[in-house]
């Protein structure tokens, strides 16, 4: 049995309990692969993180993110929360940002005041999702014929797609049926009435991971990263705008989005909400 420093955060909200919460082992080089997964199973939170000395010369750490059920090389809430974690407990970076290494190679994170954002990794699938798959995840969500207006693959190690509704109240009342949709990640987003719904943010957004353990995670960073490139690369989105997420699950997440030049940066909140010892 060894000793391992734990953290569990809550990711794009400044508010505990209203983002999407992480567990973090930090120092964890000496776990086998098969303990990472068990823990993260039985955590049963969407996402665990281990982090690990890194091997590129230029990462400040090195993660791995495990979900209930297998690892993945790429995710967003992950990256904010554990470079938040790895700050906290004394991690000093190598230089004006943090680089972590994980799956997809190497992620620049930077501070923005109190918040941290990261910034977007190249798709790994992009362009339209064909016909025959748009009807099947209609069908999924339970809409009308024509209620998506538009779809497209953004996917950058997480699998997503993402289909745009005309209103926000449409997302918000999604119930769907993840029978016809098992093995798919799919990601919804309408954007914000200003005269209905006020200014606290331009686009609504909910995740859903069919058949993952998880049917819907309730701040998703790599969706939204996804999903900034689509909308930027089409001009359906200002350079700087706010998601909203999680209100269906009682949460209240906020992502920022802020296109810098041609670097899109995905940011939000991190709080802690429990720090302590973990014994494995």
């Amino acid at each position: 049995m060894s000793s391992f420093d734990f953290k569990q955060v809550d990711v794009f909200s400044r508010v505990a309990l209203k983002g999407n919460p992480l567990a973090v082992v930090l120092g964890a080089d000496r776990l086998s692969d098969e303990r990472m997964a068990a823990f993260a199973c039985w955590t049963n939170l969407s996402e665990t993180t281990f982090v690990l000395e890194p091997r590129d010369p230029r990462a400040d750490y090195r993660v791995r993110i495990f979900t209930t059920l297998k690892e993945l090389p790429f995710a967003g809430h992950p990256t904010l929360g554990t470079c938040h974690a790895w700050l906290e407990a004394g991690g000093v970076p190598k230089g004006e940002e943090i680089i972590q290494e994980c799956g997809v190679g190497l992620v620049r994170v930077r501070r923005q005041g109190a918040d941290l954002a990261f910034l977007a990794p190249p798709l790994l699938r992009s362009g339209p999702v064909d016909a025959e798959l748009v009807e099947r995840v209609r069908r999924g969500l339970g809409l009308a014929p024509g209620a998506i207006v538009r779809a497209q693959w953004v996917d950058n190690g997480a699998g997503w797609l993402a289909v745009m509704l005309e209103d926000r109240q449409q997302v918000l009342d999604l119930q769907p049926d993840h029978s016809q949709m098992l093995g798919l990640a799919v990601g919804v987003i309408a954007p914000w009435c200003v005269e209905r719904d006020g200014v606290d943010a331009q686009f609504e957004v909910r995740a859903f991971i069919s058949g993952d353990g998880m049917p819907e995670d309730p701040a998703t960073g790599s969706l939204n990263a996804g999903i900034a490139q689509w909308l930027l690369s089409e001009g359906l989105a200002a350079a700087s705008y706010v998601v909203s997420q999680g209100l269906t699950m009682g949460r209240g997440g906020r992502i920022q989005v802020e296109q810098v030049g041609d670097e899109i940066w995905i940011g939000g909140a991190v709080v802690t909400c429990i720090s302590g010892t973990l014994t494995l």
